[in-house]
């Protein structure tokens, strides 16, 4: 019994250590990036040519908010003969075309139940785009979403990325509605700490960045290439990326192109989108996982460290959580109900879970603060609510744990976020102002 009681203590303790350790080895690397970003700026660029571009919208019952986001772009520092808008009124029941016609916007009507997702809505406009526009000679495709409103610079600071041989790039990715509710300046301080803190360090180390959701180009060579969009997990930035990256490609950030993105301000909603976003990652990751380990071996010098930080970013690091803290509350169970009868087990067990959530909620906490004090100025909020938040940020990250867990086991389908903040490029001047003189 002795040697049977020390020998499952061992084991608990080196389950737990190894899980901290794999933690520590495989993100110690992001410590080194929030240090680059604070002592380094991105270089400046120059654009010795202004390029032709075809803006992809795909928006489902959007009429609230997609008369903005087209006006954003009506209204750019850029010769507007080079910018084409075309909306996919995705299976629509308002009259969300009827608005982007009159915002002057090209709309195709898309109706099918079958093929639901982003992704196929935005192969259906490319397709139709080649198909009817051929002649115009489109260098590359932005993508947004119909609640994004964009700075009057955006494509202007864009297309200097382009002109400097970006295929793919993203851009810093802000808030319309920080201040909604806890939920909402959650979203907002993830966005930013990613654009702030990821992006911009891997374009200051000329590593490859990801797309997120919304906010970026792709060349047209590329979507030649391919035949159109060819990405329809659940999470199909991710997988552009990801597929991009195994095949070579860098994808760039541009930190002077700034784009206001509306976030969910209820639970359920927030529940929804997150719980997609995390059966994305898991398709992901069971489909290119290989890939991007082949890659950190056989890709060129410079590509394998792109290889291994997608990795990182499609792991699924919240899994490996939630199994430390049901491991360890099993052993617990196991201990109180009398299964193992040891209270050094049980107490070991309870400190461990603890130790993991604690480091959890500190870590978010610190991350938190960090991105806040660090683009404070940046941020549409008071001074009190924007320290408020910081405190809820880790709570708003605490609640991801349940969702990895559900998300394993249950099938997740698109569902509709409905967008109902309406507000103007000129309403977020001020704010991006102070963002092009980082």
């Amino acid at each position: 019994m002795t040697e049977q009681f020390f020998s499952t203590i061992s084991f608990v303790d080196i389950f737990n250590f190894s899980v901290f350790l794999a933690f520590t080895i495989c993100y110690a690397y992001q410590i080194f990036y929030v240090f680059n970003v604070l002592i380094t700026k991105p270089k400046t660029l120059e654009a010795k040519k202004n390029h032709r571009y075809a803006v992809l919208i795909s928006a489902r019952n959007e009429s609230a908010v997609i008369g903005n986001l087209i006006h954003s772009i009506k209204v750019q520092n850029y010769p507007q003969e080079l910018i084409d808008v075309f909306v996919v009124a995705d299976n629509c029941t308002d009259n969300t075309a009827e608005i982007a016609q009159e915002a002057g916007a090209i709309v195709f009507r898309r109706f099918n139940d079958k093929l639901i997702g982003k992704g196929y809505a935005l192969d259906f406009c490319i397709k139709a785009i080649r198909a009817q526009y051929a002649d115009r000679g489109y260098e590359a495709y932005f993508v947004f979403d119909a609640d994004n409103v964009l700075d009057v610079n955006y494509f202007r600071e864009m297309n200097k990325t382009f002109d400097n041989g970006a295929l793919a790039s993203t851009s810093y990715r802000n808030s319309k509605n920080y201040d909604s509710n806890w939920i909402s300046a959650g979203y907002a301080t993830w966005f930013l700490r990613e654009a702030k803190f990821l992006s911009q360090a891997r374009l200051n180390l000329n590593t490859s960045c990801a797309i997120s959701g919304t906010g970026f180009f792709i060349s047209a060579e590329i979507i030649d290439r391919v035949g159109g969009w060819k990405w329809h997990l659940l999470t199909e930035d991710i997988e552009f990326s990801t597929s991009s990256i195994i095949d070579g490609t860098r994808i760039s950030y541009c930190p002077t192109a700034v784009l206001y993105d509306e976030q969910p301000i209820t639970f359920r909603d927030s529940w929804n989108q997150r719980f997609r976003w995390a059966k994305g990652f898991y398709q992901v990751f069971g489909k290119y996982a290989g890939g991007l380990v082949k890659g950190i071996f056989t890709q060129s010098k410079g590509h394998r460290f792109a290889c291994y930080d997608m990795l990182m970013t499609i792991s699924p690091a919240m899994l490996l959580t939630v199994i430390s803290v049901l491991f360890n509350g099993a052993i617990a169970i196991l201990g109180l109900t009398g299964a193992m009868s040891t209270g050094v087990m049980i107490a070991s067990s309870l400190s461990s879970i603890s130790f993991c959530l604690l480091s959890y909620v500190m870590f978010m906490f610190t991350l938190g603060v960090l991105t806040t004090f660090v683009e404070w100025d940046s941020i549409r909020s008071t001074t009190g609510k924007k320290i408020r938040y910081m405190f809820t940020f880790p709570l708003f990250m605490l609640t991801y744990i349940p969702i990895a867990l559900v998300a394993l086991i249950k099938k997740a389908e698109w569902k509709p976020i409905k967008h109902s903040i309406s507000v103007s490029v000129e309403e977020l001047g001020e704010a991006s102002q102070r963002q092009q003189a980082i």
